[in-house]
């Protein structure tokens, strides 16, 4: 009796390891059913082509248009041109000039709804999709990042060998509409400044709050570094893109501190570009600050979207990643 209770439970356990097998090899696919369902898409905005087009993607049957129309309204362009990839349906309700005058508008706001029609008419033949990917913009999804390394020499040790030391710090930029920015120079690495790149940092001295034009593709912005000798920071910019449309790079033209009286020194929310207008590169308001124009830490700014601050290669240290090439 025991020993065919014995057989049993033998035999039930190498048919639940068969079935364990099993269902390791044979993998349940239950999209494979949605296959060979075709739909008929939306055609594309203005166009006049009747002809009916037969498309294999499923993804929108679940989908009304108003609610895939909502859902494009509510995420940023450099998104919706990630979701143009997906199918042909989407590619043709993203082409919809609804989210790029919306994007436009609130990438040149400073410039006035008006004056931003005329641009695009004028200048983009009537597309906000165009103005959005021909016209210089500085983003504000992100981080500015110019990384910089120099070469310093260690002490020599029984003057047998001359050590040297590869030192690496990095330039912040984070863009505000309304011609705001902030600032910091530290060795601190991207996913530490990241959390704290805010006007709150500011009170506590973490970084430093400026103003800043733009100009075509130039940016100029300036910013006040308080204390006993109040000093300008200005930088010169231009930007440009690896694609159309990016602008997700910035080259550093110059970079020059200069002295300024206390009494033109404006206030908390002063402009401060109004203050250095006109300045020359060698002009300084304050004899005991000379104006200086750098030339080292010249290295051009890359931008880093927020999600990918935590995964940035940026973040390498100097032993993986001496040097980096912004291209």
């Amino acid at each position: 009796m025991a020993s065919d209770y014995a057989k049993n439970i033998v035999a039930e356990l190498e048919s639940a390891s068969q079935l364990r097998a099993a269902g390791f090899f044979i993998t349940r696919r239950p999209w494979l059913d949605l296959y060979g369902v075709n739909v008929r898409p939306v055609a594309p905005f203005g166009s006049t082509y009747s002809k009916p087009v037969v498309d294999s993607s499923l993804i929108h049957r679940c989908l009304p248009d108003e609610l895939l129309f909502e859902i494009f309204a509510r995420i940023t362009p450099y998104n919706l041109g990630k979701a143009a990839c997906v199918c042909r349906k989407w590619r043709n309700t993203v082409r919809n000039p609804v989210f790029w005058r919306n994007a436009c508008l609130k990438a040149w706001q400073i410039s006035g709804v008006v004056e931003n029609y005329k641009l695009m008419q004028s200048n983009y033949d009537s597309s906000w999709r165009k103005m959005w990917l021909s016209r210089p913009r500085v983003r504000m999804d992100g981080i500015y990042v110019s990384r910089n390394t120099y070469i310093r020499a260690g002490v020599a040790e029984w003057k047998v060998t001359n050590p040297v030391h590869v030192v690496c710090y990095f330039r912040y930029l984070r863009f505000y509409p309304a011609g705001r920015f902030l600032y910091k120079n530290s060795s601190e690495k991207l996913k530490d400044v990241v959390k704290f790149m805010n006007f709150r940092s500011t009170k506590a001295e973490i970084c430093h709050s400026g103003r800043f034009t733009m100009s075509e593709d130039k940016v100029e912005g300036a910013l006040l570094y308080p204390g006993m000798r109040p000093t300008i920071w200005r930088i010169r910019l231009r930007l440009r893109g690896t694609i159309p449309g990016a602008n997700n790079r910035m080259d550093l033209l110059s970079i020059v501190t200069s002295g300024v009286q206390e009494s033109e020194v404006p206030g908390p929310d002063g402009d401060i570009l109004g203050v250095v207008e006109g300045w020359q590169d060698d002009e300084t308001h304050n004899p005991e600050v000379p104006a200086i124009s750098h030339t080292r830490g010249l290295t051009p700014f890359v931008f880093v979207p927020f999600e990918e601050a935590e995964t940035s290669v940026l973040n390498l240290p100097v032993e993986r990643m001496d040097y980096y090439v912004p291209g």
